[in-house]
């Protein structure tokens, strides 16, 4: 049984969800931040975890009374804050893509509430040597969305990433598109810029696995997690599928983030 509420935030509130029975584990979603996107992935964890999870600020059913940007710090914040309402010491933490990027950023900034992290290809284009490209790109999908071309930014983002695409069609309804402009204006730079703290990370006393899928070799998702891993010692696993397996193939993704999530409370 799913259970359902608002989580008090700093200039806005949460929603949240809380399923299945066993060690507390707080899911992060990326790109437009629904808990929805892990709807398939929860059910498949449900029957060993207590499974988190929640709306990003400003998305779908929560609210954002802030301006500007949404710094990684913040949203970091704000999953402490989920794990709190629940009335849990500490979780662990799986996030994928931007919610990667977040959970890291939580293990920095509040290691004492997490019990482990699974952090899959987070976009920490500043750690590549090649990062000014990628941060061109998504200034180029901020642009667009500025111009009032959030399809032509959607299209950007989505050919950049491995195993995901769009219809070959020139008129497209674009789902959510108020979401997606959101993400594009207020939160997609602070994302590809933030930078992991590397020594903060090596110094936390979080247990931490970097991952990226089998299907996304190559691509720019992929290279972050394993240069992470090797400046901090740590394990890089590969996983099967892609850039969006939490979502697309979940079944199998699930099974292999369990064996991974064992690992991290040994």
């Amino acid at each position: 049984m799913i259970s359902e509420g608002s989580c008090q935030v700093e200039n806005g509130e949460v929603y949240v969800q809380r399923g299945g029975d066993g060690p507390p584990l707080l899911l992060i979603a990326g790109g437009t931040g629904s808990a929805e996107a892990y709807r398939a992935l929860s059910a498949g964890l449900s029957g060993e975890y207590t499974v988190l999870t929640y709306d990003r600020r400003g998305h779908f059913r929560s609210k954002d009374r802030s301006e500007g940007s949404i710094t990684v710090a913040r949203h970091a914040d704000d999953a402490r804050a989920v794990i709190e309402h629940f009335g849990y010491g500490k979780a662990l933490v799986f996030g994928s893509s931007a919610g990667a990027q977040i959970g890291l950023a939580l293990a920095t900034r509040h290691p004492e509430v997490v019990d482990g992290l699974a952090a899959h290809e987070p976009p920490a284009v500043r750690l590549l040597p090649d990062a000014d490209a990628w941060l061109e790109l998504a200034a180029e999908q901020v642009a667009l969305t500025g111009q009032g071309e959030v399809f032509e930014a959607v299209k950007g983002f989505i050919g950049s990433i491995a195993g995901a695409g769009l219809p070959g069609l020139k008129t497209v309804r674009l789902p959510h598109e108020s979401e997606w402009r959101r993400l594009f204006l207020r939160e997609l730079t602070e994302i590809y810029e933030y930078l992991p703290d590397v020594e903060a990370l090596r110094g936390g006393g979080v247990p931490i696995v970097l991952a990226a899928g089998t299907g996304s070799r190559g691509y720019y998702h992929y290279r972050p997690a394993r240069t992470l891993a090797l400046e901090l010692g740590l394990p890089f696993v590969e996983m099967p599928g892609a850039h969006l397996a939490p979502q697309r193939n979940a079944a199998e993704f699930a099974a292999a983030l369990g064996e991974i999530l064992t690992d991290l409370l040994v």
